[in-house]
């Protein structure tokens, strides 16, 4: 069990969701690009990739997705700890979820590789 101060996690959190908007903006991005390849080339492997890509981005909005709602419930209880005893909100810890800090690493370090792919191809085929 490890506890963190209310206010860190509170500004991890924050963050957490700043950073997966952010990815979210760039799956956007990345699906704009493949869409105008799609109409540049025909080629079977070149659209077999796109599928692959296609598919992938769709994957990681909905890690997104679930991301988002475990931090919302998260920041839910830690509402919820401050409401119920409002003295020394600042200077007390709570009980950190660490999977979920796991779930979101995993998720930023497996979203890079993707993306590394993903510019690699995009190279290769323009």
């Amino acid at each position: 069990m490890k506890t963190e101060y209310i206010s860190e996690l509170h500004s991890r959190y924050t963050q957490w969701k700043k950073d997966l908007e952010f990815y979210r903006d760039e799956i956007r991005t990345f699906n704009t690009r493949l869409e105008e390849l799609v109409s540049q080339n025909t080629k079977t492997e070149v659209t077999a990739q796109i599928e692959h890509f296609q598919n992938q981005f769709i994957r990681q909005n909905e890690v997104i997705d679930t991301l988002e709602h475990d931090i919302h419930a998260e920041e839910h209880k830690l509402a919820e700890n401050a409401q119920a005893n409002t003295v020394a909100v600042e200077h007390r810890k709570v009980e950190e979820n660490t999977d979920l800090g796991d779930q979101f690493e995993t998720f930023v370090k497996i979203y890079n590789e993707l993306k590394n792919e993903f510019t690699e191809f995009m190279a290769k085929t323009y």
